[in-house]
């Protein structure tokens, strides 16, 4: 069943199509993504991949897809861990965020098969494609654009911002934005400075907006209103934050 956010997203973009896609990483792993269009729009267009936080593409991840379908681009939801692989509870979904957290190289990989995909849509202007990440998505994000993968941009909504490999920023072609919680209690401060001195060596073209009093996950409607358990919804500055983002991309498409 659709959560009720979905479903009014639904009926408010009926002009929207989606359709799963079934695609491999490098290694041949299945994977399987979603994919969301305008199909009233004509020609070639920006594209954008969306990168699920540690549950796994939800209900939650297509609505974000078609959000940005409706804003005129072709979004698709990448599947980082695998086709039917989906954490069942908090302690999975830990496990398996780990799994990748721990070996970069390989996260960097599934992230990139997405880029792949969309690239080979006929709708797609290649020379216009981002990524954007919702917490461990957001570390995904960076991670892709990191590996030197050929992006306008990315966009990080509360995201880890470890640094694991010192001077892998000077890889990264496009602009950075990131979105944080000021109040995030997963997101160390040494963790900020060491990717703030990482992209500042890099020279890279990178904007940090941090939210007062906004913790884990505040874009995320599902994470609850109890700041005290370090994630929880923050409308006020979800709101915000999704408006950084269409600035950004206005900027890096042009």
């Amino acid at each position: 069943m659709l959560s009720s956010a979905l479903a009014i997203a639904l009926a408010l973009s009926a002009g929207i199509k989606t359709e799963k896609v079934a695609y491999t990483d490098a290694a041949g792993t299945a994977l399987e993504g979603v994919v969301a269009w305008d199909d009233a729009a004509k020609g070639k267009r920006p594209a954008v991949v969306v990168i699920h936080d540690w549950m796994g593409i939800s209900d939650n991840t297509e609505l974000r897809a078609r959000e940005l379908a409706q804003m005129g681009y072709v979004a698709f939801a990448a599947d980082i861990y695998g086709k039917g692989v989906r954490p069942k509870d908090q302690k999975g979904a830990g496990e398996l965020a780990g799994k990748f957290k721990g070996d970069r190289a390989l996260l960097r990989k599934r992230a990139q098969a997405a880029v792949d995909v969309v690239s080979k849509r006929a709708d797609v202007d290649t020379a216009k494609i981002a990524a954007i990440g919702f917490c461990f998505g957001g570390t995904t994000a960076i991670e892709l654009a990191k590996s030197g993968a050929p992006l306008k941009g990315i966009v990080s909504f509360h995201g880890g911002l470890d640094a694991p490999v010192a001077g892998d920023s000077k890889n990264i072609k496009g602009k950075v934005l990131v979105l944080h919680g000021a109040a995030d209690p997963f997101v160390p401060q040494k963790d900020i400075e060491a990717f703030s001195k990482d992209l500042n060596d890099a020279k890279i073209d990178w904007t940090m907006t941090s939210y007062a009093g906004a913790v884990h996950a505040f874009t995320v409607p599902g994470a609850g209103n109890d700041p005290s358990k370090g994630a929880a919804y923050d409308e006020k500055a979800s709101k915000r934050a999704f408006i950084a983002m269409k600035a950004f991309f206005d900027e890096i498409f042009g």
